[in-house]
């Protein structure tokens, strides 16, 4: 039975929350870092009225970008260090990969980061309309099996409430390795509310690899970037 107050919405989440155990000291991240992290009261039985979090309080007035999914944590911490005006929040359910990210900021010590650790589509919820300048979906998971295209992020599930966050002209990264992927996107994203920019093999200048990346490079596998722009 669902601990999910009775007013909010069935979502099925498809994938894992948890994967091996966890060390000891990572076991002391979330236990001593995660809460400080926080964007603010996202989950139902915290926010059951899912009032907006208030990004002026979290960030001061910085403009706001998100990372759905940041696997271990590289590219949310690079960005975080490269942008320290910027405020960036990183939704990311596996705990594991949390945990990975809590030692990575430790260890850069940058204060401009939010983490949400569990499903976008509650954060969503809770952030307001056009407050994202920013957002990124790097190396999502692919669900390669047909009859599970329809839990990839590109849909319409997932892309409604990203377009309704973000801002008028904000910049919406891709990247994966998979060219069905590149396919389901194509045909997805423009009809949310995005115009293509750019698309190819090339990188954007302030990318840095991820661990994701390297396994499909090592797998043979062809890495593809595409940028698109919010309408309005």
């Amino acid at each position: 039975m669902s601990d999910k107050p009775p007013n909010a919405p069935w979502r099925n989440f498809y994938g894992r929350r948890k994967g091996h155990n966890l060390r000891d000291s990572q076991e002391a991240y979330l236990a001593e870092d995660l809460d400080k992290l926080s964007p603010g009261p996202v989950d139902w039985d915290a926010n059951p009225e899912r009032t907006p979090l208030d990004l002026q309080a979290l960030f001061g007035g910085k403009p706001v970008w998100l990372e759905v999914g940041f696997g271990g944590g590289e590219h949310l911490v690079h960005q975080a260090s490269r942008n320290p005006d910027v405020g960036i929040i990183g939704a990311e359910p596996y705990i594991n990969g949390v945990a990975m990210l809590l030692g990575k900021i430790r260890a850069a010590g940058v204060g401009n980061l939010a983490v949400h650790p569990g499903d976008v589509r509650d954060l969503f919820d809770v952030l307001p309309d056009g407050c994202i300048d920013r957002a990124f979906l790097l190396y999502p998971d692919p669900w390669p099996k047909a009859r599970h295209h329809r839990r990839r992020f590109v849909t319409p599930e997932h892309l409604e409430p990203l377009a309704r966050v973000m801002a008028p002209g904000a910049i919406f990264r891709v990247a994966t390795d998979i060219p069905d992927y590149v396919r389901q996107t194509h045909e997805e994203v423009p009809g949310a509310g995005f115009d293509l920019l750019d698309e190819g093999g090339t990188p954007w200048d302030d990318w840095i690899s991820t661990r994701y990346e390297q396994k499909a490079l090592r797998e043979g596998r062809v890495p593809h970037y595409l940028t698109f722009r919010r309408q309005g």
